[in-house]
């Protein structure tokens, strides 16, 4: 199952760090998604830098204006409106649905090819089809308890 949390306003860098740290520490959450409005290079626009999720430094590329995250059950729901409300004082709104894609698609084979079957499963879905995967998508791996 997916949630889309939608802010009522886009969200600057430290938002978005503070936001994201707090969603990991949710368990439930398998994956997270950003996304919004690519940003020019960090000499034009401070908005992009590097931000600290879970210990591990990611390339901020776009200002945040909405998160996707796919969760295990309905439970923690609840516990990602609290994280919300915590730090979207101006307001959001979470949506229930399927944002995610969740298989290869042919799309996929015809861009990566015989490489196709290199990818991760948790990579499919997270990124636009048309970028280098590698510039795209950060991988952290949750520690096994």
């Amino acid at each position: 199952m997916d949630i889309e949390i939608f802010p009522h306003r886009i969200l600057s860098a430290n938002t978005t760090e503070k936001l994201l740290n707090d969603l990991e520490e949710v368990e439930g959450i398998k994956r997270m998604v950003i996304q919004g409005q690519r940003l020019p290079s960090e000499d034009i626009n401070s908005e992009r830098r590097v931000i600290t999720v879970k210990g591990e430094e990611i390339d901020l590329q776009v200002q945040t204006g909405r998160v996707i995250l796919e969760i295990e059950d309905e439970e923690v729901i609840d516990d990602i409106r609290d994280i919300c409300e915590d730090h979207l004082h101006f307001g959001f709104q979470i949506h229930i649905g399927t944002f995610i894609r969740k298989q290869k698609t042919v799309s996929d084979k015809i861009k990566y090819g015989e490489s196709l079957d290199q990818i991760s499963e948790e990579m499919v879905g997270l990124t636009d089809q048309n970028a280098q995967l590698s510039e795209r998508a950060t991988i952290i791996k949750r520690k096994e308890q």
